[in-house]
């Protein structure tokens, strides 16, 4: 297997900054090595919390920022003024398949329900055939540690098969993870 051209990764991240530094610190750093290897940013579309700190971080390194969000969150969200695009759509399940269809890998960060949606929602796509786009997770400081227990649970009950499992690369450094994904 060769490696896999990534032009565009969908990055899922919470629209609070949470309480941990870490975690803007980490979503700088991965937006900053997204511009670096010329890999444009898919997101959500705001300009606060985690998702903005990914956003200024690639556009303050040259890289291409693309913001897909409902109309109805464009005040909520405060949909960033700064983009390479913005996309403005009606309705979440819109969000997701653009944010899905404009890209060739997906990224979770630390967020909220939100975030926690848009993961097990990309997982079940894979899983379904829908796409086949490989699926990461930087796991800042053990925020994610739970949940991949719980998915290693459901593996051990016979419930998430082994291979679903494996799919999902984790890691807490953004150019491992990077490498993780592009790989294959």
């Amino acid at each position: 297997m060769g490696e896999r051209t990534i032009r565009n990764i969908c990055v899922y991240c919470g629209s609070r900054p949470g309480g941990d530094p870490r975690f803007s610190e980490l979503a700088r750093a991965l937006g900053g090595e997204m511009a670096r290897r010329g890999i444009g940013l898919v997101y959500g579309g705001g300009h606060v919390g985690l998702m903005g700190v990914i956003a200024d971080a690639v556009l303050g390194s040259g890289g291409s920022v693309v913001g897909v969000i409902p109309r109805f969150m464009v005040e909520s969200e405060r949909a960033h003024a700064g983009l390479s695009e913005l996309v403005v759509i009606e309705t979440m399940h819109e969000r997701k398949q653009i944010m899905s269809d404009r890209c060739d890998a997906i990224i979770t960060m630390p967020g909220g329900v939100g975030t926690f949606d848009e993961l097990f929602e990309a997982i079940t796509w894979n899983i379904l055939g829908v796409h086949d786009r490989p699926i990461g997770v930087l796991d800042v400081g053990g925020y994610y540690a739970p949940l991949r227990a719980l998915i290693e649970h459901g593996v051990g009950h016979g419930l998430i098969s082994e291979e679903t499992a494996r799919a999902i690369a984790w890691s807490e450094d953004p150019g491992v993870l990077l490498d993780a994904i592009s790989a294959g």
